[in-house]
């Protein structure tokens, strides 16, 4: 059993490196500003826990089409892919939570409601449970986005002072005369 766990164990270290540490790092090193990240981050986690399996990479497309420079792509999408777990776990808590917001009936989360599902006999309470747990993620999104970024934005700070490449540059004197060159041509 031991085998199992550390091989299990040393295949994902390998992978979390690859996956995960290493884009994160390319990103600190590239200079980018710690409340864009912290926005970013916030952004691509927000949308990853989109209640729906499989939507979540064209919404933060979107997202950054829609932001442009408001934030960063590669941390949006990183952060979508690390929320990919969280998503599924979160889809049930949404579905309930929407419920309550809208007084509906509560669906059955059975093997007979899933017999149901899969024989086409259950179509509107189908539609009905995914329109709850929309809801439930469209009235906890903008909590679930403020506080990542209060939370990222400490953590992004710190990260990109301890592995920026960028030496932080020294307030220049409004009084400097800077030196203009003109290359004239000859015509």
């Amino acid at each position: 059993m031991t085998s199992v766990l550390k091989r299990f164990g040393f295949a994902l270290g390998p992978w979390l490196q690859r996956r995960i540490v290493d884009p994160l790092l390319q990103i600190l090193r590239r200079g980018a500003e710690p409340k864009q990240l912290a926005f970013s981050g916030a952004l691509g986690i927000t949308l990853g826990v989109f209640p729906i399996c499989g939507v979540t990479v064209f919404l933060c497309g979107m997202a950054i089409a829609v932001l442009g420079s408001f934030c960063h792509a590669p941390t949006v999408m990183l952060t979508n892919f690390i929320a990919t777990p969280v998503e599924l776990s979160l889809v049930v808590p949404f579905l309930r939570f929407g419920e309550f917001i809208a007084g509906g009936p509560h669906f059955p989360l059975t093997s007979d409601a899933f017999k149901k599902v899969l024989t086409g006999q259950a179509s509107r309470e189908v539609l009905q449970s995914i329109f709850h747990a929309l809801l439930g993620w469209v009235v906890a999104a903008p909590f679930i986005l403020g506080t990542l970024y209060i939370l990222l934005l400490p953590c992004f700070k710190i990260l990109v002072r301890k592995f920026s490449t960028n030496p932080s540059s020294p307030k220049k004197p409004l009084h400097s005369i800077t030196e203009v060159k003109l290359k004239v041509r000859d015509v």
